[in-house]
């Protein structure tokens, strides 16, 4: 039992609702801690009008002089006669940091900002309805009392004086561990350090919450889950584990866990058995392409060690090496499951806690959950997997924004779950990743008969959030994105529900890089510059626009996406692009697959590794316009009075292997000719920029035009309009150099 819950100068006993449950927790607080005052006044206690116990009411201090004789009866009468919510909870808060933003600067009327760090305690009960979802919950080896415990780490960012909040949160799911919102809404350091960027966020009076959710977050900085492992009736439990990568350069040895961007994005599970027959090893030159195993001879769990070779759980080793544009996958012997699905509960009770608690470290009456890419697809499980109503069937967040997400959801809670798999076009191949139901309203199947909606369970349930889904160029091509607003098999549009926005943000990549263009490096060098349209100002607006939904019910700008109705999204093989020269069309886009990974796993139980891959779900892209520009969704100045030309796509650089696949995340920037000549020489079809326009001036008038149009639609922020003029001045001055 917590000391803290006995305190009575807090809140005091957490069994509040009869007299027969307060002197029960009474006994057991005077029991376990004897020094403390429960003299106080807050042990007066009241019948409640639930509770048939007819018990006089004692003054201060009676619970000390002759009562406990009662107890053991009372106790009966307990059980008998109140109910006790068995509820998930905060059970404390450890602050290890707290301090002024920027030395106490005021933020407009919002005031001084303070930044808090710590570690938030959790408690979940077995039993209650609402926890029944997570995965070997009742196998935790910490298992007490009915109860689990478990932890996150947290950031919050809130006004020293939270009468001056605005009253909302964005409670940030961050990126394997790492919390980016601030920096890219306001443009400043993301740990607000030094470059606050124009604070627009706290200007406006947000709080922003990062809290940790993913067990195997990795580096000195992540935020992450604390959850007890999982054992079968004491025994240590045990499974088969896979991953995959495609190296971008030679490599004598591998690390296991998942390696993105050039970091492990997930620690993942070291290996338990390294002699077992079931490890194995295989390499292929594509997805689809067919698996050559590895003999064992040729490979260890081992890494260099000065020169050495070194037995490691952590690495694979392999005699003539990995070599660049090659599929390589591993299968081994992994125990000890963490309890992953934990974290979707300590999204939803901080969420909880936030709006109910009197004594919240950050205290919202909306809470928007916020999610990029992984974390994007992490609150689409969410919702789907019945998360958004407390043990009390409260809601916990009023909206949600998914950016980047695609069709997907992800490996959360599953046992041995990989939360930081994705599907990549090369890597994190056939994971349970882009899997039906993809639509928020219930479809059909028609191939397997399976049947749902990802909003099933909040709808069932009343409390279905407001939702924005925005999604790239990039996720029509590498996150199956269509599937999330057409029917399972591809013959029409699926209808949304009236809360629920779709924004298609026309050209942009999986995330923006920095202008003026460039390639990628690395395990992101493509063929093509990257396309450089930036998000930061949509999302201003979008947060905007989310707030004032929940708040006030001002509906935000209608959908905006591609349609098979209007021809705007089609087949693959109806994709028309022209032919610019020196730019590969890509031959295929990322699939949706049937998946079937054992008997048991739609019930969080991965039996079967590598999967069975059965027919995949249909493929539809954007349509686009002669200048190979999409034709639909949100479009910025820079497609409505182009310049260039912006893909959802870059293929794989030849040094990097696999010339004929597409790079991860990233989109492509192909550049208008200046003049007809230079248009002419090249054989590009495209009309040259001195075919388009007078001159920068003319540009800059329709530019502007544009931008005015974006506003009037509440698609960018009014206060914005400079910062989005002069990137036009900065795009035709490098276009034109």
């Amino acid at each position: 039992m917590d000391q803290s819950r006995c305190d009575p100068s807090s809140s005091g006993c957490r069994i509040t609702q009869c007299a027969a449950a307060k002197f029960l927790c009474a006994y057991l607080c005077v029991t376990e801690f004897p020094s403390v005052d429960y003299t106080r006044e807050i042990w007066i206690f009241e019948p409640a009008s639930s509770c048939s116990a007819n018990l006089a009411r004692p003054q201060p201090g009676a619970i000390l002089l002759g009562m406990f004789p009662q107890l053991l009866s009372l106790l009966a009468v307990l059980l008998l006669c109140c109910t006790i919510p068995l509820e998930a909870r905060v059970v404390r808060v450890e602050v290890s940091s707290r301090a002024d933003v920027l030395n106490g600067q005021q933020f407009g009327e919002a005031g001084a900002y303070e930044r808090i760090v710590g570690r938030v305690y959790f408690s979940v009960a077995v039993a209650n309805l609402h926890n029944r979802r997570v995965v070997d919950l009742d196998n935790a080896e910490n298992l007490k009392d009915g109860e689990v415990a478990f932890s996150s780490d947290f950031i919050a960012v809130r006004p020293n004086d939270e009468k001056k909040s605005n009253g909302s949160m964005l409670l940030e799911i961050p990126n394997r561990g790492r919390g980016r919102i601030i920096g890219l809404v306001d443009g400043g350091d993301w740990d607000l350090s030094k470059d606050l960027g124009d604070v627009w966020l706290l200007r406006n009076g947000y709080t922003i919450v990062t809290l940790g959710w993913q067990w195997d977050a990795t580096g000195p900085n992540a935020l992450r889950l604390y959850a007890p492992v999982a054992k079968g009736h004491g025994k240590t439990l045990k499974g088969l584990l896979r991953g995959d990568l495609m190296p971008w350069q030679p490599m004598q040895e591998i690390p296991l866990g998942h390696l993105i961007l050039g970091m492990i994005g997930g620690a993942e599970y070291s290996v338990a058995a390294p002699d077992d027959s079931r490890n194995a090893l295989s390499v292929r030159d594509s997805p689809t392409a067919k698996r050559a195993f590895v003999p064992r001879s040729q490979w260890q769990f081992a890494h260099m060690v000065d020169g050495k070779l070194q037995p490691s759980d952590r690495h694979i080793y392999l005699k003539r090496g990995f070599q660049a544009g090659k599929i390589y996958e591993y299968v081994y012997v992994v125990e000890n499951p963490v309890i992953a699905g934990l974290g979707f509960a300590a999204v939803r009770d901080f969420a909880s806690y936030a709006k109910h608690s009197p004594d919240a470290i950050a205290a919202a009456v909306r809470v928007y959950g916020e999610g990029i890419s992984q974390n994007g697809r992490f609150l689409r499980d969410f919702l789907y997997q019945g998360f958004n109503a407390d043990e009390e069937g409260r809601t916990t967040l009023d909206g949600v924004l998914a950016h980047v997400a695609g069709a997907g959801r992800g490996s959360f809670n599953y046992r041995f779950a990989q939360p930081s798999r994705d599907a990549q076009p090369t890597s994190s191949v056939f994971f349970p990743t882009d899997m039906f139901p993809f639509t928020d309203l219930p479809q059909i199947d028609l191939l397997t008969g399976a049947k749902g909606g990802l909003l099933d369970a909040a709808i069932a349930q009343k409390v279905a959030p407001k939702i924005f889904y925005s999604n790239t160029s990039y996720e029509y091509w590498g996150r199956a994105a269509a599937l999330i607003h057409i029917t399972p098999d591809g013959k029409r549009d699926a209808p949304l529900p009236p809360d629920v926005r779709i924004y298609h943000l026309t050209g942009l990549q999986h995330f923006s890089s920095p202008f003026p263009p460039a390639k990628g490096t690395d395990d992101l060098r493509g063929q093509s510059p990257q396309s450089p349209l930036p998000v930061n100002l949509f999302w201003r607006a979008m947060i905007a626009n989310m707030d004032a939904w929940v708040r006030n019910g001002t509906a935000p700008p209608e959908s905006s996406y591609p349609k098979i109705a209007n021809a705007t999204l089609v087949p693959l093989s109806r994709f028309k692009f022209p032919a610019i020269p020196g730019a590969n069309k890509p031959h295929e886009a990322n699939s949706a697959y049937r998946l079937d990974f054992g008997p048991k796993w739609r019930d969080g139980f991965l039996n079967l590794q590598p999967p069975k891959v059965g027919e995949a779900f249909p493929v539809f892209v954007p349509q686009v316009d002669a200048d190979g520009n999409e034709l639909s969704g949100v479009r910025l100045p820079q497609i409505t009075v182009p310049l260039a030309t912006y893909t959802g796509w870059n293929l794989r650089d030849p040094a990097t292997g696999a010339p004929d696949q597409r790079v991860s995340f990233l989109g492509s920037y192909l550049p208008f000719a200046k003049t007809a000549a230079e248009r002419e020489r090249s054989g590009d079809p495209r009309e040259s920029i001195a075919e388009r326009y007078l001159g920068r001036e003319d540009y800059l008038n329709r530019y502007s035009q544009t931008v005015d149009q974006l506003i009037k639609q509440r698609w960018i922020l009014p206060e914005d309009r400079p910062a989005l003029l002069k990137r036009g001045e900065q795009e035709w001055d490098y276009a034109t150099k």
